[in-house]
């Protein structure tokens, strides 16, 4: 499912970056909050812990969690499903270099009333921008997030980064970026196989058939599917991932599917 377009902020309240603050927890836990513009520039804020703990909500599927990120190399803190779904596909996503939920909150005034918003999830992109995402169901967000977002979306604007309020995804996909997810810890890339899986799809062809002229498929599949959870080759992730899918080395974008 395609984002959602991002309401345009009437202004109401805001009248530019410079009304907007930044609220984060620093290196030993204490809040502070800086103007948006200074903190935007100047912290790291994907190293931030998130604001607060995120709550465990009886009746729920799924509760908080940890994703261990390969991009990162640690844990990632996640409150929600949809939240957990975001940051396993921006996890592989080559354009992103770190990634955190709710690590700031932007606040800012109406009509004499603070009010704060945290996105889900936060990334830091390769060009050193940022991206603030928010993760909405299908039936889309509720009237006050739109609000909230349209004021989110113009304060990162004003500083160069992004805002998204992201869908839910292609079931499929999903499905198989969680499968491939299960291989994207480095060790399922060493051992001195994965140059010859890299070089068994040198052309395209079945996924079985690279596996079995490497040497043992029970040995061979992890590494396999480590390569294509980190883009090293490339198959079509929308439709479900299969002995036979067709399977070729990376032409340099980085992504599979």
């Amino acid at each position: 499912m395609a984002d959602f377009a991002v309401p345009q902020s009437a202004g109401v309240g805001w009248d530019g970056v410079e009304s907007t603050d930044a609220r984060f927890l620093d290196p030993v836990g204490r809040v502070r909050q800086l103007p948006w513009g200074e903190a935007a520039r100047e912290v790291v804020l994907e190293g931030c812990s998130p604001l607060a703990a995120f709550p465990v909500r009886p009746g729920r599927r799924v509760a908080p969690g940890w994703w261990w990120s390969a991009t990162c190399g640690r844990l990632v803190a996640y409150g929600s499903g949809l939240m957990r779904t975001q940051v396993m596909l921006m996890d592989r996503d080559p354009g992103v270099v770190a990634l955190a939920c709710q690590p700031v909150e932007l606040v800012w005034s109406e009509r004499g009333t603070v009010v704060g918003h945290a996105p889900q999830v936060m990334t830091r992109l390769a060009d050193g921008s940022g991206l603030l995402v928010d993760c909405v169901g299908r039936e889309g967000p509720s009237a006050r997030l739109a609000a909230r977002a349209a004021v989110v979306a113009a304060a990162v604007r004003a500083v160069g980064w992004r805002y998204r309020l992201a869908g839910p995804a292609d079931p499929v996909v999903v499905a198989n970026v969680r499968w491939l997810a299960g291989y994207r810890h480095p060790r399922y890339g060493a051992g001195g196989c994965l140059s010859d899986v890299l070089g068994a799809f040198d052309r395209p062809r079945s996924a079985v058939e690279g596996v079995r002229s490497v040497g043992d498929p029970i040995a061979v599949w992890p590494v396999l599917f480590h390569a294509l959870w980190h883009g090293l080759l490339q198959a079509r992730l929308d439709v479900p991932l299969h002995e036979r899918v067709l399977v070729s080395a990376s032409l340099g974008e980085g992504c599979v599917g």
